[in-house]
């Protein structure tokens, strides 16, 4: 994989513009889609991140580093049987922190939502801006509240006000504020607290191909 991992890209490499992490985002939520929901043995990565997302010469996406996963029974029963929380810090779905809450894929989604918000803020998953007493928010509720913010104010109004707030100004090129203002609302979809109002990821690459219709 000659261009390493995506954490290696996003912090030191300028050739991954806005047209390739798209294409990054797009082809990781097909990875997960492939792992959810078609391969013969379904499956959980339980560590999405951009360590874990690997890109050839073209920057195609490659989900890899399954030493956390756990096999999914089909018809829903026993994904919840585990010993112990997997994953990284940041990157983890609430329910990894509740006792009764079941494991389901939808913890892969969150963690996804998360990696996009890196991918669009530049921002780690602890690094949201707004910084108090030395403290600063975690990316998710960065953004969540510059969105809350925006809509309160003018129904998002003019778009290019609020997605210029949070989208990464270090990367070269344009982007189109229709498609990313799309890309933030699913990736804020992705790492909402209940799991059952998160999208699975074959409807993450629907929402994310039809962007810019």
């Amino acid at each position: 994989m000659e261009n390493g991992s995506l954490a290696e890209s996003l912090h030191s490499n300028d050739n991954l513009d806005w047209d390739k992490r798209f294409e990054v985002a797009v082809g990781t939520a097909k990875g997960l889609a492939y792992l959810h929901e078609e391969c013969l043995e379904w499956v959980l990565h339980c560590d999405v991140k951009p360590h874990n997302i690997l890109l050839d010469h073209d920057y195609s996406p490659k989900v890899a580093d399954f030493g956390l996963l756990k096999f999914m029974d089909r018809d829903g029963r026993g994904n919840s049987e585990f010993t112990k929380a997997r994953g990284t810090r940041g990157y983890m779905a609430p329910e990894w922190f509740y006792v009764n809450l079941p494991i389901t894929s939808k913890v892969d989604v969150y963690s996804f939502g998360v990696v996009m918000l890196e991918m669009i803020t530049g921002k780690g998953p602890q690094g949201g801006g707004d910084q108090n007493d030395g403290y600063k928010k975690p990316v998710v509720s960065w953004v969540r509240d510059k969105v809350a913010v925006a809509a309160a104010d003018d129904g998002y109004g003019d778009m290019s006000d609020w997605i210029e707030e949070i989208v990464d100004s270090t990367v070269k090129g344009e982007y189109d504020r229709i498609r990313m203002g799309t890309l933030i609302k699913v990736a804020l979809q992705c790492v909402e607290e209940n799991k059952d109002e998160r999208p699975t990821m074959s409807q993450v690459v629907d929402m994310l191909l039809h962007s810019d219709d």
